[in-house]
C-alpha cells in the first residue's frame, strides 16, 4: 500500500478535527472568552508568568511536549502492525489528546495558572490531590532520568550533532534578549538561528574534526576512560553532567531567556523537518512493506498499544506542561485553543510520520517481521530505525545520508532537552507545592526544590546499574512509564469532566476519552502487576511490583473518590 495514501488521509482527519471539533469545543463546552484576564496579566513577574505571543508559546508548548516520545512509542507499537498504530494515533489526536490539552490548560487558565495537580484539591480533595502529586512526581522524574539517558547517547553514537545542537543556547539567549528588550519580532532571528544550526550540521557531517566524539578522544571503544570506565561509559557520564548541569541552569531562568525564544526555534525546526518528511515521503512515494496487522505477536495490542503510543495520541505529560507552564504564558483566552488543541495536532502529525518512516524502511514484510521479533526487540530497535528511516526519506529530496542523518538526530536531541529542562522546571513546581503543604519551607525556595529535582534525576540515572548498562537507572522504572503517564491523562480528563459538570455544561466530550482511557490503563497495569512483576510470575521484579502496585491503588482510589464526585456534583466553587 502507498504510504502517501495513508498520509493524506491522516492529514486531513487532523485538519477536519482543529477546524470543526476544536472550534465546537471552544465555542460550546470550553467557552472561551476574549475578554478574560489570564493569569500571564494578573500575576506577571517576568520570570514564569509572561504574556507571550500564541506563535512564540505554541512553539514551547508544541516542542516541550513532543520530545523523544511521539517518535519512539510509534516506532515500537508498529510491532503489531501500521494499522493500529495509525487510527490510534489519528483518532487518539483528535478525540482525546486535543480535548485533554485543551481542556487542562484552560482549566488551568480560569485557576490563577494552577498545575493540574494542585487543582485536584478544590476538585475532589486533599487527600486526592496527595496522592496524584505522587503520581506525577514518579512520572517526571522517569522523564528527567530516560530523557537525559537518551539524549546522551545520541550525542555519542552522532556526534556530528553536538554542535549544531549547543550553538542554540546562545543563539536562543540572544533572541530573547533583542525580542523582550529591543523589541526586534522573533520570527527572523530565530530563522536566522535555524539557519545557522543546519550550516553547522552540514559542515560538521563531513568533517571529524567538528565532530565533539568524546569516546574518539579517549582512543575509542576499547579504550580506557576515567574513574575506573571504559571510554564509552565515561562520555556517557561527561555528558550526563553537562546536560544536568544545562537544566539545572535553564529551569530556572526566566522563561523568556531561554525557554522560550529556543522552544520557538525548534518549533520551525519542527517545521522544517516535517517538511523535509512529508515532502521526501511524496517525492519517493514509498510503499508499505511492513504488515498490517501481525498476527504472530507475542503480546496482545489490546490494551498496551494504548499506553506504547501516548505522545502522539493522547499524554498526560501534556496536561503537566499545558497546566504548569503554557498557563502561565498565555496572552489571551481565546489563544488556548491554538496552543492545546493545535498543538496536539501537531504531535500528532509527528507520529504519523514516525510510523511511515518505519514501515516503509525495509524491503518486505519478511524482513521486518525479522527485525521486529519480540516486543522487547521492537523497544530496541525502535528509535534507530525511525532515524534510518526518516533519513531516508530525506534523501528524497537529494539530502545526503549523513547530512539527513544528522538532521534527524539533532531533531530528536533538541525536542529531548526540551521536554527534559521543562520536565525539570515542573518537577520544581511540585517539590515546591510539596514544601508548602508540609510547611518544609527550604523546598518553596527555587534553587532549593531545583536542586533536588536535578540530584534525585542524576542519582537515578548514574547510581544503579540500568538495563541498558552503565547510566540506565531510569530504565528501571521505564516500564511504568507508559502507564503512569496515561493514568496522569485518564484522571486530567476526569477533572476536567468535573470542573464542566459544576460549571452546568455538557461534559460528554471529556467523559468518554476518560473512561475508555482509564480502562485500557488500569487493565494494562492490572496485568503487568499481577501477571509480568509480581512474585509468583515468570518476569519476577520487586521493584516495578511495588511501584506499580502504588500507582495501581492510588489510581483506583483518586479515580473512585472522583467519580464519586461527579455523581454528587459538589465541592468547591470553581471560577466559570
Amino acid at each position: 500500500m502507498s504510504a502517501i495514501l495513508v498520509a493524506i488521509a491522516g492529514l486531513i482527519v487532523f485538519a477536519l478535527g482543529y477546524r470543526f471539533y476544536s472550534k465546537f469545543i471552544a465555542e460550546k463546552i470550553y467557552r472561551l472568552d476574549p475578554d478574560y484576564v489570564t493569569p500571564a496579566h494578573q500575576y506577571k513577574d517576568g520570570v514564569d508568568f509572561v504574556p507571550t505571543n500564541k506563535y512564540v508559546l505554541w512553539g514551547h508548548h508544541f516542542t516541550s511536549v513532543a520530545g523523544a516520545a511521539p517518535i519512539l512509542g510509534p516506532a515500537i507499537a508498529v510491532y503489531w502492525g501500521w494499522l493500529p498504530a495509525v487510527l490510534w494515533v489519528v483518532l487518539g489526536t483528535v478525540f482525546a489528546a486535543g480535548v485533554h490539552d485543551f481542556g487542562t490548560l484552560v482549566l488551568s487558565v480560569r485557576n490563577k495558572g494552577q498545575s493540574i495537580g494542585t487543582l485536584a484539591n478544590k476538585l475532589i480533595g486533599q487527600r486526592a490531590k496527595m496522592l496524584f502529586l505522587f503520581i506525577i512526581l514518579i512520572l517526571v522524574l522517569m522523564v528527567n532520568a530516560v530523557f537525559a539517558w537518551v539524549i546522551a547517547n545520541l550525542f555519542i553514537t552522532y556526534p556530528a550533532s553536538v554542535i549544531p545542537v549547543f550553538i542554540q543556547i546562545p543563539l536562543a539567549i540572544w533572541i530573547g534578549y533583542a525580542v523582550y528588550k529591543r523589541n526586534v519580532k522573533m520570527l527572523l532571528p530565530s530563522l536566522l538561528a535555524l539557519g545557522i544550526m543546519y550550516t553547522m550540521a552540514i559542515l560538521s557531517s563531513g568533517n571529524t574534526w567538528m565532530q565533539i566524539d568524546l569516546v574518539r578522544y579517549m582512543g575509542g571503544e576499547e579504550a580506557a576512560g576515567l574513574f575506573g570506565l571504559g571510554s564509552v561509559a565515561t562520555a556517557f557520564f561527561i555528558w550526563i553532567i553537562i546536560l544536568l548541569a544545562y537544566v539545572y541552569i535553564a529551569s530556572t531562568l526566566p522563561v523568556w531567556k531561554l525557554l522560550q525564544p529556543r522552544d520557538f526555534i525548534n518549533s520551525h525546526q519542527l517545521v522544517v523537518g516535517l517538511g523535509i518528511l512529508y515532502l521526501g515521503l511524496f517525492l519517493t512515494n514509498p510503499e508499505i512493506t511492513a504488515p498490517a496487522t501481525n498476527p504472530g505477536a507475542d503480546t496482545s495490542w489490546l490494551p498496551l498499544l494504548f499506553i506504547t503510543i501516548a505522545c502522539g495520541a493522547i499524554s498526560g505529560f501534556h496536561g503537566l506542561v499545558s497546566s504548569g507552564t503554557s498557563s502561565k504564558q498565555l496572552n489571551k483566552e481565546t489563544d488556548a485553543r491554538f496552543v492545546g488543541y493545535f498543538g496536539a495536532v501537531g504531535e500528532g502529525i509527528l507520529a504519523l510520520v514516525s510510523i511511515l518512516a518505519v514501515v516503509t524502511l525495509f524491503s518486505n514484510a519478511d524482513e521486518f517481521l525479522g527485525a521486529y521479533t519480540s516486543f522487547e526487540a521492537a523497544g530496541e530497535i525502535g528509535l534507530g530505525n525511525f532515524v534510518e528511516g526518516a533519513a531516508g526519506l530525506a534523501q528524497g529530496l537529494m539530502i545526503p545520508q549523513a547530512v539527513a542523518t544528522t538532521i534527524v538526530s539533532i531533531i530528536v536531541v533538541s525536542f529531548a532537552a526540551t521536554t527534559l529542562d521543562t520536565s525539570v522546571r515542573l518537577m520544581r513546581y511540585i517539590i515546591t507545592e510539596l514544601g508548602s503543604e508540609y510547611k518544609i519551607k527550604p523546598l518553596t525556595k527555587t534553587h532549593v526544590a531545583t536542586t533536588v529535582a536535578v540530584g534525585s534525576t542524576a542519582a537515578l540515572v548514574l547510581i544503579p546499574e540500568g538495563p541498558q548498562g552503565f547510566g540506565s537507572g531510569g530504565y528501571l522504572l521505564w516500564p511504568l512509564f507508559g502507564t503512569s503517564n496515561q493514568l496522569l491523562a485518564g484522571i486530567s480528563l476526569l477533572l476536567v469532566s468535573l470542573w464542566l459538570k459544576r460549571l452546568g455544561r455538557n461534559y460528554i466530550y471529556t467523559l468518554i476519552p476518560m473512561i475508555f482511557l482509564l480502562f485500557m490503563t488500569m487493565y494494562a497495569l492490572f496485568q503487568q502487576v499481577v501477571f509480568q512483576w509480581a512474585w509468583w510470575a515468570e518476569g519476577t521484579n520487586m521493584l516495578l511490583f511495588i511501584f506499580g502496585a502504588i500507582n495501581f491503588v492510588f489510581a483506583l482510589w483518586i479515580a473512585l473518590t472522583a467519580f464519586a464526585a461527579l455523581a454528587k456534583g459538589d465541592g468547591d466553587e470553581l471560577p466559570k
